[in-house]
């Protein structure tokens, strides 16, 4: 395998492009390929992977707070933005990948710290050029809405070999 220059831990843009975004998303979630450093930084991991939908598992704790105490809005951010461009992921032909161009949330009530919730993200389209997708963060026991969000990204052809 190759790896991104300086990154030892992540595949190199040559192997992504040898198997389609879903066999990818698949392989981080079976533990066959690295999972991206910053889930491991901000306390989510991956949970499930079908086409066109993803969804991370995560706890936030007192590290992402924000001064006034409560979860910070980049953490809801950073966790949307995983699932909804990772969904778009699954839907990526082989020698392709994906990269967020914009993305919006909404939060809609603050997360308890240490409360396990769910992030869902689903592919709403995604074409030659551009992936759409819409997402949600749900508590996992209570079910309560926190947050949503949508966003663009921009499909690449990946240089081969």
């Amino acid at each position: 395998m190759h790896y991104a220059k300086g990154v030892e831990e992540l595949l190199g843009p040559a192997d992504m492009g040898t198997m389609s975004g879903l066999e990818f998303m698949q392989g981080i979630l079976e533990g066959r390929l690295p999972a991206p450093p910053i889930g491991k930084t901000l306390g989510y991991q991956l949970h499930a992977v079908e086409e066109g939908r993803v969804a991370f598992r995560g706890t936030p704790t007192f590290d992402v707070c924000n001064p006034l105490g409560s979860v910070h809005g980049g953490w809801y951010g950073t966790l949307l933005d995983s699932a909804m461009a990772c969904a778009v992921q699954t839907r990526v032909p082989r020698g392709a990948a994906y990269t967020t161009l914009e993305y919006k949330i909404n939060i809609i009530r603050g997360i308890p710290l240490d409360h396990e919730v769910e992030c869902v993200g689903e592919a709403d389209h995604v074409g030659r050029s551009t992936g759409i997708a819409h997402g949600e963060i749900r508590g996992v026991e209570d079910g309560r809405l926190y947050a949503t969000g949508s966003t663009t990204c921009i499909v690449l052809n990946l240089p081969r070999g």
